[in-house]
């Protein structure tokens, strides 16, 4: 047996006859009377007490934590009583990823997980309390993508916790419990009227950003990041190697989403559209930090900048030119006299690469180039998101049999 058990209301000492006798302590018939004791892998004594005429219950305690110890699912007494929010914001402290990150996901623990679960044991926990907590969510009123980011918040929290022997196994990952379920997304591309008509409404200085985000793909956040060393004229080909985007309110340069670095193609139109541009607008250099406040400097020479030289903010570009032109183009209304322009979440600057996507996909392209296309680290995102613009068989195949008989009734 691991350990021994300690008789607090008795001790042993050598009698008048030199032999040992049993006499009672200072503490007999008060407290627990039993402390069962072992040592732990990490070389400290443990512990736990028990009442007078529980010795059975603390050899029997004894005896689970030796099974535990020789099946490797030995868990921490003192470690296990940890709450879900003790350990929850001790492992943020510790992440070294992306602030905005980590500054959104404690957001989002903060507000939705810790009122839910946050005063939990992390051993008490069981698949059950993830399904009642994954209803909870369903039936909040948040979106059910929201609900589905907060899931994976709380399973990697629980994740980090089994890799750090505060929990046996992940409970979210158990095979009844369900991720808030997402509805199919349906993507409505626009046509190419539309983008014509929002790029001539769009102002001179940034009617280019179309062309890009239309044209090869990028999102905002890339196209205000894009650099003169990311074009390559020659071999018509668009280096996407950063963006621009807010570090705890204040610019920096980073890696595109998911660090997915990529090669799009240049189409004709959007070299000539950018080299109009730049002649136009020569690009600035801006020295900014990379990844975080405090980053090592990077210096780029940007494509878009604003009229004093400087980045463009997304807040401005979008409230002061993109949604104006919108407006002009018939896409959304225009306000009163006094009034701002309504929220258009749908047709924002993502628009654009949705029309790309639709373009490629339409003329046979390969699900697979278009997710290398667009920097999606998974191919199945891009068919989940994109696999109703895909032309169907009978599609294909009655444009396969036109082409033949056409070829036929030609040469005849």
């Amino acid at each position: 047996m691991a350990g021994h058990i300690q008789d607090r209301w008795h001790k042993t000492e050598p009698g008048p006859d030199g032999k040992p006798r049993r006499v009672r302590t200072d503490r007999y018939g008060t407290g627990k009377r039993y402390r069962a004791r072992y040592i732990g892998p990490d070389g400290n004594e443990k512990s736990k007490s028990f009442p007078d005429r529980q010795k059975r219950q603390a050899e029997e305690w004894l005896a689970r934590i030796e099974a535990d110890m020789s099946r490797g699912q030995y868990l921490d007494p003192t470690t296990a009583k940890t709450t879900f929010q003790e350990f929850a914001e001790h492992w943020l402290r510790s992440q070294t990823s992306d602030p905005n990150t980590q500054a959104s996901m404690q957001s989002q623990l903060r507000r939705h997980a810790f009122p839910r679960i946050g005063a939990r044991p992390l051993a008490s926990f069981q698949p059950s309390h993830i399904r009642e907590f994954v209803a909870e969510l369903e039936t909040s009123g948040m979106s059910r993508s929201y609900a589905r980011v907060i899931f994976s918040n709380v399973r990697a929290v629980l994740s980090a916790a089994v890799d750090d022997g505060f929990l046996l196994r992940n409970p979210c990952a158990a095979q009844t419990v369900r991720p808030p379920v997402v509805g199919p997304r349906r993507v409505v591309p626009w046509e190419p009227e539309r983008v014509f008509a929002v790029r001539e409404a769009m102002t001179e200085r940034y009617r280019a950003t179309v062309d890009v985000g239309a044209g090869c793909g990028l999102r905002q956040g890339e196209i205000l990041g894009l650099a003169v060393d990311a074009l390559d004229f020659d071999a018509n080909t668009m280096h996407v190697t950063q963006q621009l985007k807010l570090s705890r309110s204040k610019p920096v340069f980073a890696p595109p989403k998911g660090g997915t670095l990529r090669n799009v193609p240049l189409p004709r139109p959007v070299a000539d559209a950018l080299r109009a541009h730049m002649e136009r607008f020569p690009p600035v250099e801006i020295t900014l930090p990379w990844m975080r406040v405090g980053g090592p400097p990077v210096t780029k020479h940007l494509v878009f900048t604003s009229t004093s030289d400087w980045i463009v903010w997304r807040g401005m570009l979008n409230e002061d030119y993109w949604k104006p032109a919108l407006a002009a183009a018939g896409v959304i209304p225009k306000p009163a006299k006094g009034e701002s322009y309504a929220s258009a979440r749908e047709h924002g600057m993502h628009a654009l690469r949705h029309f790309f996507a639709s373009i490629l996909l339409d003329a046979g392209e390969s699900i697979k180039a278009v997710s290398e296309y667009l920097g999606h680290a998974d191919p199945g995102l891009t068919l989940r998101v994109y696999a109703h613009l895909m032309p169907d068989s009978r599609h294909r195949a009655r444009k396969a049999m036109e082409g033949v008989f056409g070829v036929q009734d030609h040469e005849d």
